[in-house]
């Protein structure tokens, strides 16, 4: 199979791809990445859609003995068990950034808060929310930013976080469908995803949907790639109470 190898230390994977028949090539059908999950969203970012096996890089991230590179490979070779991650996206204009994990619409200054209005589906739902910005978060994504603000997640449809807002306002799930549109009041904001370098910066009384995409991310035998063993060992102090 002809891969594309993206990471980092990437010397150290490469000599276990021949044994696997796996080749690096420029026509490409899977794209192998090597690092922890800024790697995997990364890859997304720059290549969409196309097929990925995300491996964990041994020097930087422990793994288990049942995730090692050479193991992830050997896994990938015997069996492959897909999952395809709805992405969710943020445009202003004619601008659009997408991620597998959330979109963030923040304050620039981060010393001035943010204010903003929201209409859900044309409806409008806060005519004025102050505070840090606001979250649209993918299934996928519940566990990461939008649990920090929420202390909840969530296994259907998109997440609608608000972060530090200094009014009491409920989070939300809501239809994957459903359209998000956030008018900056008082600005200017940024808008970003993932954890792309791309930031778009919105003005004050700038308009931004947010909503769910039509593709996926299609990511190959992820549930052994978030292996919690893994993850125990790469954060002993975190997780000492399972050791």
């Amino acid at each position: 199979m002809k891969i594309k190898l993206l990471g980092k230390n990437l010397d150290d994977i490469r000599p276990l791809l021949k044994q696997f028949d796996l080749e690096e090539a420029d026509d490409f059908e899977l794209i192998i990445t090597h690092g922890g999950d800024g790697a995997l969203l990364g890859a997304e970012r720059d290549y969409p859609g196309v097929p990925k096996l995300p491996i964990r890089d041994a020097a930087t991230a422990k793994t288990c003995s049942l995730h090692a590179p050479e193991a992830r490979l050997r896994d990938f070779v015997a069996h492959q068990k897909w999952s395809h991650l709805p992405k969710v996206a943020g445009r202003y204009l004619d601008r659009e950034v997408a991620g597998i994990n959330d979109i963030i619409l923040y304050n620039d200054d981060r010393l001035s808060a943010l204010r903003y209005r929201v209409h859900i589906d044309g409806v409008l739902y806060a005519s004025e929310i102050v505070g840090d910005g606001a979250v649209l978060s993918s299934v996928h994504g519940s566990t990461a930013y939008y649990r920090s603000i929420t202390h909840s997640t969530f296994r259907t449809g998109i997440g609608l976080a608000f972060s530090n807002s200094t009014e009491e306002i409920n989070h939300l799930v809501l239809d994957p469908a459903t359209t998000v549109e956030i008018e900056v009041l008082r600005g200017p904001a940024v808008l970003a995803a993932d954890n792309t370098p791309c930031r778009i910066e919105v003005p004050e009384h700038g308009v931004v949907t947010l909503y769910q995409k039509k593709e996926t991310a299609n990511i190959c035998n992820l549930d052994d790639f978030m292996c919690p063993t893994c993850r125990t060992l790469r954060h002993p102090d975190k997780y000492k109470s399972k050791l």
